[in-house]
């Protein structure tokens, strides 16, 4: 088999600007001979032909019968040697995949002449973490809020008990009921039932069902008519007319839920204080989510402040088309469509700017990661995989788990936000970090003041309703920063869409050597 080295091709360097580069790449025809070769000797054991034993097939017949296969699958393995080489000589960090093209005129026997153009990645130096210093915004949960939340899960678990004598139903009452139900006065299968409790308004039953009972009283027998939806999963009852016979044994009306511990014990707890234990922790999570994301916008606004370098232009357009498309389809959910698509067009440039900003951010996060050793271990890929592999139905699982494991650029992509989250936690260790306590109304306040802060970063904030919108999309960030930038990373992903929800303002550092340069004759 040929080895990479023994590839031989002549590199001229066309255009060096800035983070552009071209280059000129002739692979000779001796070299793609000897290749063509080493596929007939590595195929040739394999092939069948009548009148030769396994294995004993001359080489110029097995060339003769594949030998356009196999000089399409030399070449092809030859552009990826020479575009890895290319890559490797000249220290190249490939900020996209390149755009390879084979000249024209190009057939077997003659050299192969290439055009490789490509952006690169900016040199960075990893900045200093000395004096870093960042200020936590807590909120205490106070008891108020926790027995609010224990009287909006109250609220929503009623309590039926029986109704004065001779109450009649009403929206919100429940009535226990036996019904039979007849086609064409006939019973059929499924239709009665004994003791149902049904809470009219509900809308448990079929259209029509519930509202012909209110106003009954208990004890009333009652004959009612309705039409099955034409989509009703019961083929014999679609769109048909239907009669029940129903027989009211109760009304009942929802009393007020008594907050102790049986209250407790009807939802599966032990106790009352162990149920408001469970929604307290709820409660400091939800405001801890919050402190993480003031105090990680914080830190990416000192980040921003102090670094102004060039970025890729082709990875600044991949990120603002990520951004404009977010807002194309938010705004086509808007009351006034038209009005918001005017909205986002005046703004444009602004949002091109957050492009630039979260593309410069996640270049900066991917620097400080790789100079510090911070990297996701095999164990915790793993349990990435296997908790995205749950998204898919269990026949398709193992399909997805091979895929991520034979493309580098998914497999950065999946672990690109817990390779964030790790930057991030590694920055607030190294911060001197200074805590004040505020209400929840004002972290929220200071949050949505970064947001228009960043949103903006070459002007001030507007108001227009589409901003807050850029806001979100800007908030995308770093998922994936630096894992796409590390040299030990063969390909980086391209986010399929700008997030609507997140925390970072850092877009992916996008990196491909050109593997999967292909040729066609």
């Amino acid at each position: 088999m040929i080895e990479k080295a023994s590839i031989v091709m002549q590199i001229v360097e066309t255009t060096n600007e800035g983070l552009k580069r071209a280059y000129t790449v002739t692979i000779t025809a001796t070299s793609i001979a000897a290749r063509i070769e080493g596929e007939v000797t590595k195929i040739a054991p394999q092939v069948r032909m009548p009148g030769f034993r396994p294995g004993k097939v001359p080489a110029n017949l097995v060339k003769k019968m594949h030998g356009p296969a196999i000089h399409q699958e030399a070449l092809n393995t030859s552009i990826r040697e020479a575009m890895d080489k290319l890559v490797a000589d000249h220290k190249l960090r490939p900020a996209t995949q390149p755009q390879v093209a084979l000249g024209e005129g190009y057939e077997e026997g003659k050299d192969a002449e290439l055009t490789v153009s490509l952006e690169v990645l900016p040199t960075i130096e990893a900045p200093s973490l000395e004096g870093l210093k960042l200020e936590k915004l807590t909120v205490a949960v106070a008891d108020a809020e926790v027995d609010e939340q224990l009287e909006r899960l109250a609220s929503g678990m009623k309590n039926f008990v029986d109704a004065k004598k001779g109450k009649k139903a009403e929206n919100g009452d429940q009535v226990v009921i036996d019904f039979v139900g007849k086609l064409d006065g006939v019973e059929f299968e499924g239709g009665s039932a004994q003791d149902t409790a049904l809470e009219l308004g509900a809308g448990r039953f079929i259209p029509g069902f519930e509202e012909q009972l209110v106003g009954v009283k208990a004890g009333e027998e009652k004959v009612i008519t309705v039409t099955f939806p034409a989509d009703y999963p019961a083929e014999n009852l679609k769109g048909k007319d239907a009669t029940f016979d129903i027989t009211v044994k109760a009304v009942k009306v929802a009393g007020e839920a008594k907050l102790d511990d049986d209250f407790a014990k009807n939802l599966g707890l032990e106790s009352m204080e162990q149920l408001k234990g469970l929604l307290r922790g709820q409660l400091e999570q939800e405001t801890a989510g919050l402190t993480r994301t003031q105090m990680k916008r914080q830190l990416l606004d000192v980040l921003a402040a102090g670094h102004d370098f060039d970025v890729p232009p082709s990875m600044v357009e991949a990120e603002f088309g990520q951004i404009w498309q977010q807002l194309l389809q938010e705004a086509q959910n808007e009351e006034d469509t038209e009005t918001a698509l005017k909205e986002i067009e005046a703004e444009k440039d602004d949002y091109r700017a957050i492009a630039v900003r979260r593309v410069r951010l996640g270049l900066l996060l991917s620097e400080i990661g790789q100079a510090n050793g911070v990297e996701v271990t095999a164990q915790e890929m793993q349990m990435l995989l296997a908790q995205a592999a749950q998204q898919y139905r269990p026949e398709d699982r193992q399909r997805f788990v091979e895929y991520i494991q034979q493309d580098p650029l998914a497999a950065a992509q999946l672990r690109a936000p817990l390779y964030e989250d790790k930057v991030v936690d590694f920055l607030f260790d190294k911060a001197e970090v200074t805590e004040r306590e505020v209400t929840r109304e004002e972290l929220q306040a200071a949050i949505e003041a970064e947001e228009g802060a960043a949103a903006a970063p070459a002007k001030p904030a507007k108001k227009a309703p589409a901003k807050k919108k850029a806001d979100k999309a800007e908030a995308a960030g770093a998922e994936e920063a630096a894992e796409e930038a590390k040299p030990a990373k063969k390909a980086a992903p391209k986010k399929a869409a700008a997030k609507a929800e997140g925390e970072a303002e850092a877009a992916p550092a996008k990196k491909a050597p050109a593997k999967k340069a292909a040729a066609k004759k």
